[in-house]
């Protein structure tokens, strides 16, 4: 069908306006990366814009010599891991398990999983409960918090809903296959799209996660990366403002000033990139996922 001007200016229009909006997700990403190279004085005059000027690798250089920030990889690594494995392993377990219509009491369960969406016990009665079980200061309490999402619960009911027939499981039933057979011969062979999208949300939450950590972690062993850098811009920030106070003057406070600054923008290079390096391998599956589990069944 032959395009009228009306449609010509229309899509114009549409693809001026997402030009738009990506230029504007894309320059503060942009930004950050090249300010992370730059000489942090012109950074700070608004002289870098549109490309690094004066590299440098001097807030990489400090933030990299700090010993702490390799023993919070390493924790997060080992949270993020064990985390994604608890939460995908629930969660499709649960998902399967609601999206079978022969379930005694389906709907009841499913009303009483959406109620915790709207109300949660608050975060006082919810460390006294941690405290009485005995886990504070104990890493396996970042791995078990919030390692089930209901929200997630109901994408992967939806997408084995909708992309897992009953006929399928009649057909195997009759071959003496069991549910657990079922689940592990079949379901989880035919999600590898609803699997990448969990997956790259446990891991993505996981690994920006802080505020637990800093909630129920005591030993400084145990913190996890986003921690540490909190922990290395505080410490370079309380000194900046010790150098400006008077401990140091002149030339070296201004210097310290803008170390600061410019590790503030490696920090977000360093805990952002590993995480980033997931999409391009999890991309293929992950529209397909959130589309299909995003289909009210």
């Amino acid at each position: 069908m032959k395009k009228t001007k009306f449609d010509r200016n229309f899509d114009l229009i549409v693809s001026v306006l997402l030009v738009v909006l990506l230029l504007s997700v894309l320059y503060p990403l942009y930004f950050v990366v090249i300010a992370s190279i730059s000489d942090p004085s012109l950074v700070s005059t608004g002289r870098v814009t549109l490309y690094p000027m004066g590299v440098t690798l001097d807030g990489y250089k400090k933030v990299i010599e700090y010993e702490k920030i390799w023993t919070g990889y390493r924790n997060t690594i080992f949270y993020v891991i064990f985390y994604t494995l608890l939460s995908v392993s629930m969660t499709m377990a649960a998902g399967y398990a609601v999206s079978r219509k022969n379930l005694v009491g389906r709907n009841g369960i499913m009303l009483f999983m959406t109620f915790t969406m709207f109300f949660s016990g608050g975060m006082v009665p919810t460390y006294l409960l941690v405290n009485t079980l005995g886990l504070v200061g104990k890493p396996v309490i970042i791995v078990i918090m919030g390692s089930v999402s209901v929200y997630n619960i109901i994408i992967a009911r939806t997408f084995m809903t909708q992309s897992i027939p009953d006929e399928l499981f009649e057909a195997a039933s009759i071959d003496g296959c069991t549910h657990l057979q079922f689940f592990f011969r079949i379901v989880l062979r035919l999600s590898p799209a609803l699997l990448s999208v969990l997956t790259l949300f446990a891991a993505v939450g996981q690994w920006n996660s802080w505020f637990n950590a800093m909630i129920y972690l005591r030993d400084p062993k145990h913190m996890p990366l986003q921690i540490v850098l909190r922990e290395i811009i505080i410490s370079e920030s309380n000194l900046a403002a010790n150098t400006d106070s008077g401990s140091m003057m002149g030339e070296d406070a201004a210097r310290q000033a803008l170390l600061v600054e410019s590790m503030k923008y490696a920090v977000i290079i360093i805990s952002t990139l590993p995480i980033m390096c997931l999409y391009p391998f999890m991309q293929k599956y992950f529209v397909k996922g959130i589309m299909i589990g995003s289909i009210k069944g």
